[in-house]
């Protein structure tokens, strides 16, 4: 489970700097916690620029902090991080709300949206403030196509007590390429994977940021083939999947271009996995930004055929 500070817990509630500053140590106290059990908190990179109380902002209220609780807290919201907006998975154009109000462009939103795509993701919220419960409940309005609304809950917390007892509990983080496919096999049911296709990631370093967007490539996969009803036709919630991640020129999925198909033939033709001597020609693929990686599948998008994961690894066709 990743761990994100909210922002929106910040919005002027603290009368005084003395307020914040006890406020903002209770979230210190909450990372140290976070980190002693292998979990980084992730910031917004505008944090600094929230109100520390109605009158100043973060920035102006950490000068008045003694110098070791000051370059403390720049250290981690300026440099370290990590800083979810980096890595963000939602979309400007994703609307997502919360008691009343549009979270699209918050650590609220990006937590709900990275929840409902396969990436388990809580909250950390300062106290006093309007988010000291849980549950925080999301929205997920879709108004293309008819499509009902999702919703999700998302775990906060804003007790270092109560969050340490959590973490002790909660499975440990990913950490290897290892881990990721034990992840992936345990979680998507739907998809049939190759016994060799991480192999390929063996001798690359480890990257959290890419092994998250390769378990939200395979939550969509995940998703999308099971979207069909009983007459085997797409579903509204097929036609979304499709339309939101497979076409456009920033589209998660796509084919290889025909010139990559005849140059790459070879590389691209992979041991079926589940009938000896047999071939797929999987040139169909998700993208991985970080470190250039591919997801490579075959699918005959027909109802009830399964989705083959062949290959996660380095992109193939590199010229």
């Amino acid at each position: 489970m990743d761990l994100f500070a909210n922002d929106l817990s910040f919005h002027g509630q603290l009368h005084d700097i003395s307020s914040f500053r006890d406020a903002f140590g209770r979230l210190m106290a909450m990372r140290e916690v976070s980190q002693r059990y292998g979990r980084d908190l992730s910031c917004s990179r505008s944090l600094l620029s929230s109100n520390a109380t109605r009158e100043i902002t973060m920035q102006q209220a950490f000068q008045r902090f003694p110098e070791a609780q000051r370059r403390s807290a720049l250290g981690w919201m300026t440099r370290s991080g990590p800083f979810w907006d980096d890595v963000r998975r939602s979309g400007p154009d994703d609307w997502l709300e919360s008691q009343g109000e549009v979270v699209t462009e918050s650590a609220v939103g990006e937590a709900a949206y990275c929840n409902l795509h396969g990436l388990a993701c809580g909250l950390i919220s300062v106290t006093p403030s309007n988010w000291d419960f849980s549950p925080v409940v999301v929205m997920w309005r879709r108004e293309d196509g008819g499509l009902e609304d999702r919703y999700v809950e998302v775990e906060n917390w804003w007790d270092v007590v109560a969050l340490e007892e959590q973490l002790r509990h909660a499975s440990p983080p990913l950490q290897s390429w290892s881990d990721v496919e034990r992840a992936a096999t345990n979680r998507f049911a739907g998809l049939t994977f190759a016994n060799d296709c991480f192999k390929p990631l063996g001798g690359l370093p480890f990257a959290k940021a890419a092994s998250d967007r390769i378990l939200v490539l395979l939550d969509i996969l995940n998703e999308f083939v099971r979207a069909f009803d009983e007459n085997g036709s797409r579903t509204r919630e097929g036609h979304r999947i499709y339309q939101a991640y497979f076409t456009g020129s920033n589209a998660l999925f796509s084919d290889s271009s025909d010139t990559e198909k005849r140059e790459f033939h070879d590389q691209l033709t992979f041991p079926h996995p589940r009938t000896a001597g047999r071939s797929l020609f999987c040139t169909r693929h998700g993208k991985i930004r970080h470190m250039t990686l591919r997801l490579h599948y075959s699918w005959s998008e027909k109802a009830g055929e399964p989705i083959y994961v062949v290959y996660v690894g380095p992109k193939i066709t590199k010229r």
